[in-house]
């Protein structure tokens, strides 16, 4: 046990707090049959199981993970259970039309109080808090790209409680950042503690007889079979979960890519100090910077904040070395101390990181071919602790063959196109990264919105 503690226990704070010893599962002891087998023990993986056992008992399933169910980024990302989508409404509507978007945003809308249902119905203490989401406006061309943001909510019918444009006072008092124009805010977004939910649903699974085997490589999906280092799985249908680490699995390499996300974890912060930053709801926090941060009020009064900007890495290789960059870290608390000065000195705790899939158009699917028994979900590109709920749910509709709302969203049997061959896509991808930093410094210099970004927005979708 105390190999497993010191293993796992360091990949993360949410792994450090999560209230875990991480002791692995028995692995697959050989050959079985099931009627549903599962690839990947994080979110995605284990909210189709629990809705599919939830729905009917009867069913044998079965969920293959090679570490530990929340090994990746189900247990290491930032916090957020939202109800972003990664493709836009626009690109939704090209897959079914008006109101076919609206339905799905609707859908992720609901999942948020989904996901706060479910965890307080298996007693999952997740530290669930639904503050929203405050994403601060700095500077003229952030201010531009919010209200802009709001507008174009209004034009699809989005009322003042799904988004809406704070004034720079009111932005102030929720979070009280440095050079706030303004702010958007909506109310769907809770801030959780993504290991302790990822635990907690393993545990649920497995009160409602499904078997979880960690510690079991998957080394191929096949029609009805999934091949292990430890024996096969036969099932009438396999699903696979495995978001970032799919380009690792045959046939797959340009299916999606993995993206890595670095996080970093300060120490608990003093009250006097919180009265002045703000965040009394825990809601989460972002601005209108291209290169995207994130962060959250824990519930022990530390700020999570992390960010993109660590390199991609060629023929989509993942080490976990890659998890740690000590100059991405640096930015990252530079970062955090420049929207919030009152930070500065405070002591970072934890650091870490861990690839997130991203399809090449940017749209996260979710499906199952009946002729073959293949399902799957996932490039929900840093979006997925929301996401995943509603492709858990879709799932259980598809395998049990129901016709419902969820089975007639547009992203459902979604194919998105594969990436470029390499070095294409290593260049392009990190081209990208290059050009979005330079954008951001761009219009610090000239409060302007980027002409380096307009470029490149043809390029990313």
């Amino acid at each position: 046990m105390g190999s497993a503690l010191s293993g796992y226990s360091s990949l993360s704070f949410w792994h450090d707090s999560a209230g875990d010893d991480w002791e692995p599962r028995a692995p697959l002891g050989g050959d079985r049959e099931a009627d549903v087998a599962i690839v990947g023990a994080g979110y995605t993986g284990l909210w189709t199981a629990y809705y599919l056992a939830e729905a009917d008992p009867s069913l044998s399933i079965v969920v293959l993970e090679s570490e530990v169910a929340g090994f990746g980024a189900s247990g290491r990302n930032g916090g957020w259970c939202s109800a972003l989508f990664p493709a836009e409404l626009p690109a939704l509507s090209e897959l079914g039309g008006r109101e076919a978007a609206l339905a799905q945003h609707a859908a992720m809308r609901a999942t948020v109080d989904e996901v706060v249902r479910v965890a307080a119905a298996e007693g999952i203490d997740a530290h669930v808090a639904k503050g929203g989401t405050v994403r601060v406006a700095r500077g003229r061309a952030q201010l531009t790209r919010a209200r802009h943001e709001v507008a174009e909510a209004r034009e699809w019918g989005r009322g003042e409680d799904d988004l809406r444009l704070m004034a720079a006072d009111e932005a102030r008092a929720v979070l009280n950042a440095s050079n706030v124009d303004g702010a958007a805010y909506t109310p769907d977004c809770a801030a959780i503690h993504p290991a302790r939910l990822v635990r907690g649903l393993a545990e649920a699974v497995e009160r409602r007889g499904v078997t979880l085997h960690e510690r079991t490589t998957v080394t191929e999906i096949a029609p009805r079979l999934v091949r292990t280092s430890r024996g096969n799985v036969h099932a009438r249908t396999v699903v696979r979960a495995t978001e970032g680490f799919t380009p690792s699995l045959p046939g797959l390499r340009r299916a999606s890519i993995p993206v890595y996300s670095l996080v970093i974890a300060t120490e608990p912060i003093a009250a006097d100090v919180w009265a002045e930053i703000g965040l009394a709801r825990r809601e989460t926090f972002s601005d209108f910077r291209h290169l995207i941060v994130y962060g959250q009020r824990t519930a022990d009064d530390r700020i999570v904040f992390g960010g993109r900007g660590a390199p991609y890495h060629v023929g989509s290789r993942i080490k976990p070395a890659y998890d740690r960059d000590e100059s991405v870290f640096g930015h990252l608390y530079e970062s955090l101390v420049d929207l919030l000065p009152v930070l500065r000195g405070t002591r970072v705790t934890h650091s870490w990181g861990g690839p997130l899939g991203v399809p090449r158009d940017w749209c996260a699917s979710v499906g199952l071919d009946r002729a073959t028994g293949l399902a799957w979900a996932g490039g929900y590109v840093g979006d997925g602790v929301g996401t995943t709920n509603l492709a858990g749910r879709t799932l259980r509709d598809l395998v049990l063959e129901r016709d419902t709302e969820l089975t007639a969203l547009p992203w459902v049997n979604h194919r998105s196109t594969p990436w470029e061959p390499e070095p294409l896509r290593w260049l392009g991808v990190n081209a990208t990264r290059l050009a979005f930093t330079a954008a951001d410094r761009e219009e610090s210099v000239t409060g302007r919105p980027s002409l380096i970004a307009r470029a490149m927005a043809p390029l990313v979708s």
